[in-house]
């Protein structure tokens, strides 16, 4: 296990709706990758697509193994009081992401990859973030880019190599040869 903790405890994953278990089991994938707490879901169609298809592709490893998948009725009730709710969605009025600057606790909540969240949940949003690109991006695609533009904004240390030496796998030996 790393001795390294990119972001600081209470970084949530919220997924509203989600319809994809292999999507779901990659966004658990980035959640251990760049130190996510848990992940919570709402909706039925995750765990209707879990028990229709209950081997779906494993796209975990060893360091998401500990990040609980949640199921929850509303994002509201699982937000600690330290933490800030922040959607991300395309919608107008929301802030691009490359400005974007990221709270210490955080709730991310995403949309389904086939709609919007609720006006609800987005008037009850301390920020409503999205990413400017051209069309809309998949969802697990998505909580990576939002991830890492954490981790890109954060005072993570990067000096060294014993992070690459610890999170390589047995199939990486290069080394970078002076020129």
């Amino acid at each position: 296990m790393s001795k390294y903790k990119i972001n600081k405890p209470n970084v949530y994953i919220g997924l509203s709706n989600p319809k994809s278990p292999d999507n779901v089991n990659s966004v658990k994938r980035t959640a251990g990758n760049f130190g996510a707490d848990a992940i919570f879901y709402t909706g039925t169609r995750y765990p209707r697509a879990v028990r229709l298809n209950p081997k779906p592709v494993n796209m975990s490893r060893d360091v998401s193994l500990n990040i609980p998948i949640n199921g929850a009725t509303h994002f509201i009730d699982e937000l600690s009081a330290d933490m800030k709710l922040v959607c991300i969605e395309l919608v107008e009025g929301a802030v691009a992401l490359p400005v974007y600057q990221h709270p210490e606790s955080a709730f991310y909540i995403f949309g389904p990859e086939d709609g919007s969240l609720s006006q609800e949940l987005i008037d009850q949003a301390d920020a409503v973030i999205y990413i400017p690109t051209q069309g809309c991006m998949n969802l697990a695609a998505t909580v990576n880019v939002v991830l890492y533009d954490r981790l890109s904004k954060s005072s993570f240390s990067y000096v060294g190599d014993e992070l690459i030496c610890q999170n390589r796998d047995i199939n990486n030996n290069l080394v970078l040869k002076p020129k």
